[in-house]
């Protein structure tokens, strides 16, 4: 139910109206005066204020300008029975009047006038809720969005930490069948991310690189241990030629995972030549992936320091000798100049520049490994990006002490108090 409020300095005057609007269903208040019609304002809500212009002490119009500062809410309406423009000015400027009635009135008109300005007070406080409304909702969205944003970037950190852990896993595991030192296939890795920064190749691609270099060995876990400790160029008869379908199995291996098959190409076209003399598919020039020709460069460097390639272990400059002289008929030039400016210290990890290496018992909780955390026999203790607690600590250094090894532990710059 609607409540009017009507002030009348004119008992009669209030009486026709209370009887006029009850009549209609409406709730009446009257008051005599301005300052009884604030007390009752200020006790009970009022929809609707109809005020007599002319009263003693204080004015319709200063009356409904209070009614405007205190309830602004409250609709106004003046009733005025005397022709002074002024007054009714003042009424508007001050007050904000919905409308000004004049004396006498008739009933149906006035009825009508207090209809209107009632639904559209509905109306009006119904588009301020529904704003409202809406505002709240678009915060609590908004809030909503923002943490589900938060959420899905911690799970897609995760997921792609835990995604890195596991290539790594699988890399021991291949290397642990491959015919290099135990590391060696992270030093491929490291060095193929560097050659392919060098070529200043997009971010996906080094980054497949980077995986590729770390399962090139997954398609020889199936080689005998001979056949392992044999050199490649001293393979002949049925072990040639499964040594040279090892790129396609290991291809093979990656191609049920749908992310990896950049990774799987890069494995199968590593042993191709720039001059179209290579495996398996005879691969000429730029028609061999960018990716395989940085790969193939850094095996063979690795691979040739470790006898896998030639009957001697050769000493680093030598290797590097050996890859220079092979520009243009087994490897890309651009690659091989890329490879040159990375080992002649033009290019530079960016963990090189980023990282320090501490000792165990330098470590506190917070700090955070730049670098697999990797013993002398090749097993790896914790991946790189882990974030040091104080267990983790104390395993590292029993470890130490079991084995009786320093562990190379390197962890980021400026990350809770590295230097």
């Amino acid at each position: 139910m609607m409540t009017i409020l009507c002030v009348d300095d004119e008992p009669n005057i209030l009486s026709s109206l209370r009887r006029l609007f009850r009549g209609k269903g409406y709730e009446v208040l009257t008051a005599i005066s301005g300052a009884q019609g604030l007390e009752l304002l200020a006790q009970q809500p009022v929809d609707l204020v109809i005020s007599d212009m002319r009263m003693p002490e204080m004015d319709g119009a200063r009356f409904l300008a209070q009614v405007r500062q205190r309830w602004p809410n409250t609709v106004r309406l003046l009733l005025t029975g005397y022709s002074d423009v002024q007054s009714i000015q003042d009424a508007i400027n001050c007050g904000e009047i919905y409308r000004y009635i004049t004396k006498p009135w008739d009933d149906n008109d006035i009825l009508l006038i207090v209809r209107h300005a009632l639904e559209r007070h509905q109306l009006e406080m119904e588009k301020q809720r529904l704003e409202a409304l809406t505002l709240k909702q678009n915060e609590e969205l908004k809030n909503l969005n923002a943490g589900l944003e938060q959420k899905v970037e911690e799970r897609t950190r995760q997921l792609k930490a835990n995604f890195l852990t596991t290539i790594k896993i699988l890399s021991s595991i291949a290397e642990s069948r491959g015919t290099g030192q135990t590391g060696q296939t992270r030093q491929v890795a490291d060095l193929a991310r560097k050659m392919a920064a060098q070529l200043k190749l997009d971010g996906n691609e080094v980054q497949d690189i980077f995986i590729a270099a770390l399962l090139h060995d997954l398609g020889r876990i199936g080689f005998s241990d001979e056949m392992l400790r044999t050199p490649m160029t001293m393979l002949q008869g049925a072990d040639l030629a499964q040594f040279r379908k090892h790129p396609v199995y290991g291809a093979q291996l990656l191609m049920p995972l749908t992310d990896m098959g950049g990774v799987a190409a890069i494995v199968k076209h590593q042993m191709e030549r720039f001059d179209g003399q290579g495996f398996p598919d005879r691969l000429a020039g730029f028609a061999i992936p960018i990716g395989s020709r940085i790969l193939t460069l850094a095996i063979d460097y690795y691979n040739l320091q470790q006898g896998a390639l030639v009957q001697r272990h050769l000493k680093p400059e030598e290797a590097k000798s050996l890859v220079m002289d092979g520009s243009g008929k087994r490897y890309d030039p651009a690659v091989v100049q890329a490879f040159r400016q990375v080992v002649d210290g033009g290019v530079r990890g960016v963990a090189e520049s980023t990282d320090v290496e501490l000792l165990s018992g330098e470590l506190v909780p917070g700090m955070v490994l730049s670098r697999d955390v990797v013993s002398r026999d090749g097993l790896m203790l914790l991946a790189s990006d882990h974030v040091l607690n104080e267990r983790m600590i104390q395993q590292l250094q029993d470890f130490e002490k079991k084995s009786g090894h320093r562990l190379p532990i390197w962890v980021q710059r400026g990350v809770a108090g590295a230097r």
